[in-house]
């Protein structure tokens, strides 16, 4: 585990108890964020990998959206997927306490997703871990990774990072809170979305897209091919 990815573990390990209450006002755009996210889920996923899945919350969402689907949670604190056993109980198949720097679990998967969590890797380690997403999917299944993306210039960085905190602040957040999020997103390793899309291709994705962006959060898409 990377020093960077050791810390985020810490920090995420002792918010866990609040964490899923903040969501809604530090991530403004909430609703189509993860709504686009459950969208480019396409047909029934029978079997779902959660790639640093945290509480749960969007094991959550694709368990309410596909009543069959049998989730795989994989996150680096445990106190974090105790909170996701607890909600969701009989529909997880297995969680798995471990960096995303580890080997993956046995697929194949008809679904691999994420949501805040792949940037806290280096970016070779994020080009090596969609290359190992690949690798666990069925043939012609999605990856659908809900991240917190950098702008693709300096200033446009800077005005993404302005906005986020202005339409936190108007949804509610405090000085508190949101020095909290600063905090938190310290850690953040961001990358342009061009930049992910390409190691998506590299690593033998078509298909790849972004289908819906909004400042600083973007949905990143791409499928293994048919078999």
């Amino acid at each position: 585990m990377s020093d960077n990815a050791d810390t985020a573990v810490g920090i995420f390990r002792e918010a866990a108890g609040g964490y899923d209450a903040v969501r809604r006002r530090v991530v403004p755009c909430f609703d189509p964020f993860y709504g686009h996210v459950l969208r480019m889920l396409l047909g029934e996923p029978r079997r779902v990998l959660d790639l640093g899945a945290g509480t749960g919350l969007l094991s959550r969402m694709v368990a309410d959206a596909h009543p069959g689907a049998r989730l795989v949670l994989v996150d680096g604190a445990a106190e974090m997927l105790e909170h996701a056993e607890r909600a969701l109980g009989d529909r997880i198949e297995a969680t798995h306490v471990q960096d995303l720097a580890d080997p993956l679990p046995d697929g194949p998967f008809d679904a691999v997703v994420s949501a805040f969590a792949i940037h806290h890797l280096e970016d070779p380690a994020k080009a090596d871990l969609y290359a190992r997403a690949f690798e666990v999917l069925a043939p012609g299944a999605p990856l659908v990774n809900g991240e917190q993306v950098a702008g693709p210039t300096p200033r446009l960085d800077a005005l993404y990072r302005r906005w986020h905190e202005e339409d936190a602040r108007a949804l509610g957040s405090d000085d508190a809170e949101w020095e909290a999020t600063i905090e938190r997103m310290r850690l953040d390793l961001s990358a342009p979305v061009e930049t992910q899309l390409d190691w998506m291709r590299d690593a033998g994705f078509v298909d790849v897209d972004c289908p819906w962006r909004s400042g600083r959060f973007a949905v990143l898409y791409g499928r293994r091919p048919d078999a």
